[in-house]
């Protein structure tokens, strides 16, 4: 159950930071931790394969997954045109 709340707080913070980094039209707070969520899952699967390392810890898994979310949200704009 721990691991859930956690993983929602890191959702809902990355899907904020990247809704602030991408500016526009937001998602909502349900919207903007479904996108951390899902960000966290890419970062976690792009990232390393490109060679970037960002480390361990709260604070690196909170810049991956906002690095993630802002690729999804990236690539969500680019598909709604």
């Amino acid at each position: 159950m721990e691991g859930i709340i956690i993983w929602l707080i890191i959702g809902a913070i990355a899907g904020w930071l990247a809704g602030q980094v991408m500016k526009g039209g937001g998602f909502g707070l349900v919207g903007d931790i479904v996108l951390g969520i899902v960000g966290a899952v890419v970062a976690g699967w792009l990232l390393p394969r490109i060679g970037l390392h960002i480390g361990g810890g709260l604070v690196a898994d909170i810049i991956n997954a906002t690095i993630g979310a802002v690729i999804v949200i990236f690539l969500i704009r680019l598909v709604a045109r």
